[in-house]
């Protein structure tokens, strides 16, 4: 099993969740993060880390985000790893909670 990165990450890109990681398996886009299946060891660290609540276990993804876990394989293939927390970006907590967001992903 593995943790997957889920919509409410997008534009809110918190990383309180990297610094915990044991494995370096987050990887960081312009406004998103995602796991890398491969690398994930099922620790449970960095679910409670997420201050928007965007890390979810694989065999608990919901049926509208279980897209995300393909897609976080392949963007994690993309995009280089983050093992150091930074600041969160502007405007971070006003997008928390905001539907409909997959369409904002940058690639």
């Amino acid at each position: 099993m593995t943790f997957v990165v889920t919509e409410n990450c997008i534009k809110c890109k918190y990383t309180d969740c990297v610094e915990v990681c044991p494995v370096d398996c987050f990887h960081e886009g312009p406004n998103f993060l995602v796991i890398d299946p491969e690398e994930c060891i099922d620790c449970t660290l960095c679910e409670p880390e997420c201050p928007a609540n965007a890390i979810v276990a694989e065999d608990d993804l919901k049926a509208e985000h279980a897209h995300f876990k393909p897609l976080n394989a392949e963007l994690a293939k993309a995009w280089p790893v983050i093992t150091e927390r930074k600041d969160a970006p502007e405007g971070a907590k006003d997008w928390d909670g905001k539907p409909d967001k997959l369409k904002l992903l940058e690639r």
